[in-house]
Parts: structure tokens; C-alpha cells; sequence
């Protein structure tokens, strides 16, 4: 019999093995390293500014929470995951940005209701496995007429598609637990919010991904450094066959991605590596709306 105890027994379970995936590698560096300029495109389509009290929901190292405070607002960076906070402070003292930082669920944030001007995510709270929840979460924190931001990949993008091709090698989710690159699906994220949101404005965008030099480059970037892929590889770590053939899947969906016209070396133009080197094109939704009432 499924007890109350129970269930919240296996949340507890669940959000630890998250907390230990974001954990392991080095997501910092990839954020700073391969989408450096996505926290602040959220920035600017939230209208942040001066005096603005701002929550970033699923902050990592702070890619949004630090251009937020740069913009002179009052930030509070939380996340599942504290031990992202170290890099992510030492890169706000660089730049010279103040702000806090506190470990959080997204799913059950500590908050008070109409805490915050504007509450964001950037590809943070799309990890959150209960959709419903962290949606919830996110209008109860901000104000009415306040700004709700996300910036999520979308399914059918380079990352939602490099998810699926981990899929068969990950174990399957838990009950109730929904795709993350569903919160790159507009209808998706309208349904989530529903009649609590207004002003509505949804756009896909793309951000150009060139530092890889070859399809097999960007495999063993993500397999060292971005949790998800890492969690993949340690499952499947005693079978040499399957670690094989996902080791050539990731390298098959970036080599079909490849635009071919970054700076590295190549055999010339057409698919594949050209002069350029891997480019690659990662698209995602910005999501933008006003809490109602």
C-alpha cells in the first residue's frame, strides 16, 4: 500500500540521485565554456532592471542569475544542487556581481507566495521531474502582474534529440516524472501555466555551438563534464557493447547536425567537418509571460 510517508519517501530518493547527477563533471565550465550568452537573452526578454527583487529557479553557477544582478536587480540563484554555487560565486565576484544564493526544489521552493518581481529558469526547472509542480511553484513565487521567464531546448533541437538517443540506455523515469524537453514545447508550457498567466510571448531561437572540433569532440566534452550523459555511461559502464554504441550514436546525431563551417580543421565544404569544424545549432524556446490577478 502506497503510504504518504512512502511517497515522500521516494522524492526524497529521487531528488538526491538528481542532486548527485548535477553534481558530477563540470556543468559550470560547460555553461560558461558552450551557452555563455543564454542567461542573458532571458535577461533582456524579462525586462530585468534596477530594483527588480528576481528568483532564478534551477540556477546552476548563476548563467542568468549573474547578468540578472549585473542588471541591478536583487537576485536570489537557487538550486537542487549547492555544490554549482562555488564556481558560480567565484564568476560573480569577477564580474562583480552581488547576489544570493540558496539551495532550493524547485518542486517545493522555500518562498513565500508573491516573493519575487520575476521568476526564471534558464534550462534549469525543465529538470524538475514533475512538471506540474515546478510550474505551480513558479507563479506562486511571483507577484501578480509579475514576469515568469524560461528558457528551455526544445524536443525536436539538438538537445532534446541527444536525449533521446540516451534514452534506451537510461533506466525509466519514475512514475509521474515527464521528459525535460518537454518544457521546450509551447503548448506544452501554456498548458502547465494555464489561465494563471498572460501576455503570453513564445519564441524558438537557436544559439550557435562551434568550439567543437569534430563530432567525437563534443561526445567526450559531454561525457566528462554534463551529468545527465556521465549518468548514462556509468550504467552501462560493464557492457563494452552498449558503451560502444552510444559512444557512436552521439557521435552519429552531431555528425547529422554538423554544419561544417566553424574554425577548426576540415576536408572542406558540405556535410560533416568542413573548413569549420563542428558547428552546431541548439534550438530552444523563450518563454515569457505575467502572472494574472
Amino acid at each position: 500500500m502506497t503510504t504518504r510517508n512512502s511517497v515522500a519517501e521516494a522524492d526524497r530518493a529521487l531528488k538526491s540521485r538528481h542532486r548527485a547527477m548535477w553534481a558530477q563533471g563540470d556543468y559550470p565550465s560547460l555553461a560558461a565554456e558552450v551557452i555563455p550568452e543564454l542567461g542573458a537573452v532571458l535577461i533582456e526578454a524579462c525586462g530585468v532592471r534596477p530594483g527588480l527583487r528576481v528568483l532564478d529557479v534551477g540556477a546552476g553557477s548563476g548563467n542568468a542569475a549573474i547578468p540578472a544582478a549585473l542588471a541591478g536587480a536583487d537576485v536570489v540563484a537557487s538550486d537542487l544542487t549547492p555544490e554549482l554555487f562555488d564556481a558560480g560565486r567565484r564568476a560573480a565576484e569577477k564580474q562583480g556581481a552581488r547576489l544570493t544564493w540558496q539551495e532550493a526544489d524547485a518542486e517545493a521552493l522555500p518562498f513565500g507566495d508573491a516573493e519575487f518581481d520575476t521568476v526564471l529558469s534558464c534550462v534549469g526547472v525543465m529538470f524538475a521531474p514533475h512538471h506540474r509542480q515546478a510550474a505551480g511553484e513558479l507563479v506562486r513565487v511571483c507577484r501578480p502582474g509579475g514576469t515568469i521567464g524560461l528558457l528551455s531546448w526544445t524536443p525536436q533541437g539538438f538537445i532534446g534529440r541527444m536525449f533521446a538517443v540516451m534514452k534506451p540506455y537510461a533506466p525509466p523515469p519514475p512514475p509521474g516524472a515527464q521528459p525535460p524537453p518537454l518544457w521546450g514545447d509551447e503548448d506544452h508550457v501554456r498548458a502547465l501555466l494555464g489561465d494563471r498567466v498572460t501576455d503570453v510571448r513564445a519564441e524558438r531561437r537557436t544559439v550557435r555551438v562551434d568550439r567543437f572540433e569534430t563530432p567525437e569532440a563534443f561526445r567526450d566534452y559531454f561525457k566528462e563534464r554534463y551529468g545527465p550523459t556521465i549518468t548514462v555511461y556509468k550504467l552501462i559502464a560493464d557492457d563494452p557493447e552498449r558503451t560502444a554504441a552510444l559512444d557512436a550514436a552521439l557521435v552519429d546525431l552531431a555528425r547529422d547536425a554538423d554544419l561544417g563551417t566553424g574554425p577548426g580543421p576540415g576536408p572542406g565544404p558540405g556535410p560533416g567537418p568542413g573548413p569549420g569544424g563542428t558547428v552546431l545549432e541548439w534550438e530552444y524556446l523563450l518563454f515569457t509571460a505575467r502572472r494574472a490577478g
